[in-house]
C-alpha cells in the first residue's frame, strides 16, 4: 500500500484535565486521548481524507492496546505500531490555563527511554517509507538510539526530488518537524548536530523561531528560512506566533495571518496545522492557500480541549475560512 502520509516517532496517552483553569494539584478528574505529535499529524491528515499510517512503538500494556484502538478509530493504519517488552506506554499530563495561555506538559514513562525511542532500523518497512507521498518525522526522534539510527535510515531511503518534481501529481515530500524539546536533549548543540545529518534529505522543514534557531541558528525568520533553504530544504515554514506563519521557497515568500479564535488549549494546534499542510501539499494548491488552510485547521484545535479527538474535517476548516473572509481552496470548495 502506498500511503499519502506516513509519520514516524512519538506516541503516548494524553491525560487532560476536565477542570479547566486550575493547576494539576487541584484537578479532580481527567480524560485520556491519543497523543504524540507524529501520531496526531497522522490523525489530522486522515481527517482530511488522506491514507495515513504511523511508525512507532508502545508498551505491551493496556494503554498500548488503547492507542491501537484509537488509531483504528481515526482511520490510521497501525500495522507499524509494535510493543516493547518491559517498557510502559508513556503518559503526558497537561494543565490547561487558557486565561494565561499556559499549557505546561509533564511527561511520564519517557525517562530514561520510551517505547517509541526503541524503533530499530532493521524493523523498518523501507519500501513503505520510500513510497509514501509524504514522510513526516520530528527532531525528537533523533534524541537517542536506536531511534536516531532508525530515523536516519528512513530519511536515507527517501527519494530526493526538487520542488518542481515534488509538486507534480506523483510528487513526494519529506517533512521534518523541528519540534525541539529540551528535556530530551543534553543541549541545543547536540540537537543541531543531529538535525544537520537529516536536513539534506528533507524537502520541507517546519518550526517556530526558537525551533529554527536550534536547527540553523538565531536570526530573523527570513534569515532562518534562508539557512534552511541553503541546507537543501525546498520549503521552509517558520511559525511567527501572533504574526501568523511564513513559508519560503527559492522563488516565493508568503505569509498567512493568524486566524483569530478563543484559545482553550494551545496544544495540538501545530499537529492539526501539520496534517492540513500535508493535505494541501498533496492537493497541489498554491502555497498561500496551503498556509491559510493549515492555519485555520490549527486554530480550530486551539479552540478545543483535546488534540487527536479535536482534529477538524475539511468542511469545518473551509467554513472557518469563509467566516474570516479567507480564500477557500477551489478543490475543497467543490
Amino acid at each position: 500500500m502506498t500511503y499519502d502520509v506516513l509519520t514516524m516517532g512519538r506516541i503516548s496517552v494524553d491525560i487532560y484535565p476536565n477542570d479547566i483553569g486550575v493547576g494539576l494539584a487541584d484537578v479532580t478528574s481527567f480524560g485520556k486521548y491519543l497523543g504524540g505529535s507524529p501520531s496526531n499529524v497522522a490523525v489530522a491528515a486522515a481527517r482530511h481524507g488522506r491514507a495515513t499510517a504511523v511508525v512507532t512503538r508502545t508498551g505491551d500494556d493496556p494503554f498500548g492496546e488503547y492507542l491501537h484502538r484509537e488509531l483504528a478509530k481515526f482511520g490510521v493504519d497501525d500495522r507499524f505500531v509494535t510493543p516493547v517488552a518491559g517498557l510502559q506506554t508513556p503518559a503526558t499530563f497537561c494543565a490547561i490555563m487558557p486565561a494565561t495561555h499556559d499549557f505546561p506538559l509533564y511527561f511520564y514513562g519517557r525517562f530514561p527511554t520510551a517505547p517509541d525511542l526503541q524503533i530499530r532500523a532493521d524493523e523498518l518497512d523501507l519500501d513503505a517509507i520510500r513510497d509514501a507521498r509524504i514522510f513526516w518525522s520530528t527532531v525528537t526522534g533523533l534524541c537517542q538510539e536506536p531511534s536516531r539510527s532508525a530515523h536516519i535510515a528512513a530519511h536515507e531511503a527517501r527519494p530526493r526530488a526538487g520542488l518542481a518534481e515534488a509538486t507534480g501529481t506523483a510528487g513526494q515530500f519529506t517533512v521534518l518537524d523541528l519540534d525541539y524539546r529540551p528535556m530530551f536533549w543534553t543541549g541545543e548543540e547536540a540537537a543541531r548536530e543531529q538535525v544537520a545529518k537529516v536536513l539534506p534529505h528533507v524537502t520541507v522543514a517546519i518550526g517556530n523561531e526558537e525551533e529554527c534557531a536550534v536547527a540553523v541558528g538565531h536570526g530573523t525568520p527570513d534569515e532562518q528560512a534562508d539557512r534552511l533553504l541553503a541546507a537543501g530544504v525546498e520549503i521552509a515554514v517558520v511559525k511567527l506566533g501572533p504574526e501568523g506563519v511564513m513559508a519560503k521557497t527559492r522563488t516565493e515568500r508568503v505569509v498567512s495571518a493568524p486566524v483569530p479564535v478563543e484559545t482553550l488549549n494551545g496544544l495540538g494546534a501545530g499537529d492539526s496545522f501539520g496534517g492540513a499542510f500535508c493535505h494541501g501539499l498533496l492537493a497541489g494548491w498554491p502555497l498561500a492557500q496551503v498556509l491559510d488552510y493549515a492555519n485555520a485547521s490549527g486554530a480550530i484545535v486551539a479552540s478545543r480541549l483535546a488534540c487527536s479527538d479535536a482534529m477538524p474535517t475539511p468542511e469545518e476548516v473551509t467554513s472557518l475560512l469563509a467566516e474570516r473572509g479567507r480564500l477557500v481552496p477551489e478543490a475543497v470548495a467543490q
